[in-house]
């Protein structure tokens, strides 16, 4: 049930009526007639827009066409009075029945309430964290694990198949220098000083390393030329510092689809492969790039390269991938990586990314663009840096790390659930401030109590209908009469339910599921004070003595925001509380 949808059909089909009794011309598109809550609830329950967009390719005046269309839609019963505002808003309000109706809808659907089918039969691949395999995940990783994984959520509850990928950058020089720096703990395992000179990785998390190294080869690699152990060294340290990332990622709560190697690029084609589709569709040239001005960005040589047309595909200047020297640029198998993505299927790509990797938005999006004929879409996000704070300082970093706060440190402090919550409260491209001080405290002021307060609270009315005998199981909830929550504070909490799945069709199509959060934020908020309320006016309390039918109708209210709070806390993967403590 999108109560939203049904008033918004009602709108079309009032605007098809004018248009077959002449007041309206025929030809006009209602794609941008939309129904929505006002900016002030104090004028109505819901608002449209359509006198004002149609206006002008009807040549008419807004308000001639919300007339008459306010005339059409006071006929319906569930419309209690189509107000015009303005030069031409049309302001609704709807009957008592139309919220008590939406109760119903919650307890009979439970978490599926919300549930859309927009994405049915769009393969999404939704690609996230994706960081080097040389360290721990730090917190700037979690914050775009939590983000994606929280995407990929949102995308399957509204219909999406969604793949979750994570791109191992094992193909690059950092896995040599990883390499070298654990056979350096490899030597400290052997009772040798380690020498980690600059520009290796000092982390103590390359010691459980060293030690498997020597259970491996002993003492057989000591003192042996670079030559006789890299290449079995960055394996093997690759596929452990893998199984460190699965383990972090997994503590967080979330498991990955796909870990797509960028080696298997490598040596196999598949590179070549990419960008011969695109010197097939005359994307490919050799030639000189003009020298940039300011920066010189690190792929820019003066001579000539060969080079892919992406001023043809929506960047600013074309994009080398292949140097003179006829290796490949870092470009290079992204494009293969990208090109394998389009491939597979996918009808859309998400990429997440960091912040400091907002250069690669343009060339990426002409590449996918180029490669699949623009037939691909690729939305890149990018998630701002994570301050981190406690007792009013900055957090410091993590000696096991060598030269940053890891990911297990934030969780091991506060919990998945909490970690998660509090990374989705801004938007993704907002610096977040982390407080562990805050994000602990039990306040309105920290959201993630705030909201599970508020389900905690459902569970307590439930457990004290259970100990008077009241029957409050969801499928008598759902057919208890509903026509006794009737009070503004009731009717509040109803409607900020009724905009779940509307929230969750915006929320999907923009691929921001911070939305949701924001949204769990509020509906604690109606949910509380109409809880102190019923402090101050007993016929507001959820279990009213001697009155069965009454209490169940208001159990019935509660019951319902705990079921839309455990399915927006299910997407963002937080398990709800059931008491606090």
């Amino acid at each position: 049930m999108n109560l939203f949808s049904e008033i918004r059909s009602l709108v079309l089909n009032a605007l098809a009526q004018m248009q077959s009794e002449g007041a309206l011309p025929e030809g006009l598109s209602f794609d941008n007639v939309a129904v929505e809550p006002p900016r002030d609830a104090a004028h109505g329950d819901m608002a449209t827009n359509a006198a004002m967009v149609l206006a002008k390719p009807a040549k008419m005046k807004p308000r001639d066409i919300a007339d008459v269309l306010a005339g059409k839609l006071s006929a319906d019963a569930r419309i209690t009075s189509a107000e015009v505002a303005g030069p031409g808003f049309l302001n609704l309000r709807l009957a008592a029945s139309v919220w008590q109706s939406v109760l119903a809808a919650v307890l009979e659907k439970g978490t599926d309430y919300g549930r859309s089918s927009i994405g049915h039969g769009q393969k999404v691949n939704v690609e996230y964290v994706s960081a080097n395999p040389t360290g721990p995940l730090h917190v700037g990783h979690t914050r775009g694990a939590v983000f994606g994984d929280a995407l990929a959520s949102l995308l399957a509850y509204s219909g999406h198949e969604v793949t979750r990928e994570y791109y191992i950058n094992d193909g690059g020089a950092q896995v040599d220098v990883l390499a070298r720096s654990a056979y350096e703990r490899y030597r400290e395992a052997n009772g040798l000083s380690p020498e980690i000179a600059e520009g290796l990785y000092p982390g103590d998390y390359l010691i459980p390393i060293g030690e498997a190294l020597k259970e491996k080869y002993g003492d057989s690699l000591i003192d042996k030329p670079e030559s006789d152990w890299l290449e079995d060294l960055r394996s093997f340290s690759t596929d452990a510092m893998m199984d460190l990332i699965r383990a972090d990622l997994k503590a967080l709560g979330v498991e990955m689809d796909v870990f797509f190697s960028e080696k298997s690029l490598y040596g196999t084609g598949r590179i070549e492969a990419a960008l011969k589709s695109l010197t097939d569709k005359g994307l490919i040239y050799e030639g000189v790039l003009e020298p940039p001005k300011g920066k010189k960005p690190e792929d820019w040589e003066p001579r000539e390269q060969t080079l892919f047309k992406s001023t043809e595909h929506g960047d600013d200047v074309d994009r080398p991938v292949k140097k003179s020297d006829g290796s490949w640029t870092y470009f290079a198998p992204d494009i293969a990586y990208h090109y394998d993505k389009v491939s597979r299927g996918f009808d859309a790509l998400i990429d997440v990314f960091g912040a400091d990797h907002g250069g690669y938005v343009k060339r990426m999006k002409a590449a996918v663009s180029a490669l699949s004929d623009g037939k691909v879409s690729l939305d890149i996000k990018l998630t701002q840096l994570v301050k981190l704070w406690k007792n009013g300082e900055p957090f410091k970093m993590s000696k096991r790390a060598g030269n940053f706060v890891t990911l297990r440190d934030v969780v091991d402090r506060v919990g998945p659930d909490v970690t998660r919550f509090v990374m989705l409260t801004r938007k993704n491209d907002a610096s977040l401030d982390f407080d562990f001080d805050k994000v602990l405290e039990q306040s309105r002021e920290n959201p993630v109590f705030y909201v599970q307060y508020a389900h905690a609270r459902v569970m307590s009315v439930l457990r004290r209908a259970a100990e008077a005998g009241i029957v409050a199981d969801d499928t008598t909830l759902s057919g208890v009469d509903l026509g006794k929550i009737d009070h503004a504070s009731e009717l509040t909490v109803a409607k900020k339910l009724a905009e779940w799945p509307r929230l969750i069709e915006i929320a999907a199509r923009t691929n921001e599921p911070h939305r949701v959060a924001f949204y769990l934020y509020e509906i604690a908020g109606d949910f509380h004070a109409l809880w102190n309320k019923g402090n101050e006016e007993t016929q507001l309390r959820f279990i009213q003595d001697g009155d069965v039918a009454t209490s169940q109708s208001k159990i019935a209210l509660a019951r319902a925001v705990s079921v839309v709070i455990s399915a927006g806390l299910g997407i963002l993967g937080v398990t709800p509380a059931q008491e606090m403590r």
